[in-house]
């Protein structure tokens, strides 16, 4: 029997040096994953309360994503302490990154090219 993985975890979570944590989101986020990814991002903010300065969501993997995904990443915003930096890497011509320049996105919240000048920045 072929293991499908859970459309509503993130696909890594890596804690990095400087208080940084690294969220690797799945390859679709839609209306039947978003409020979930929501839940799983901010249990892990709220478990790195005391340490966590910069929260970087990897869209690198993600293929497909609707205005869900997009409400996703407004909500984290909106929702992080105020002491936490958000930070969104998605490949430029890919479909997230794209979906992410047509709605505005990215004037609100800082998307790189890749995790290198998301980490540096």
């Amino acid at each position: 029997m072929t293991s499908f993985p859970n459309p509503c975890e993130p696909r890594d979570l890596r804690d990095l040096p400087g208080c940084t944590t690294l969220l690797v989101l799945p390859p679709e986020i839609d209306f039947c994953n978003a409020d979930e990814l929501l839940h799983r991002i901010l249990s892990a903010v709220d478990a790195r309360a005391d340490r966590l300065r910069l929260l970087v969501l990897d869209l690198t993997r993600t293929d497909f994503m609707d205005s869900q995904g997009v409400r996703l990443v407004e909500d984290v915003r909106l929702r992080l302490p105020p002491r936490v930096r958000l930070r969104v890497v998605a490949v430029p011509d890919g479909f997230a990154g794209r979906v992410l320049e047509l709605t505005g996105v990215r004037r609100d919240v800082p998307v790189y090219d890749n995790l290198g000048e998301a980490l540096e920045a």
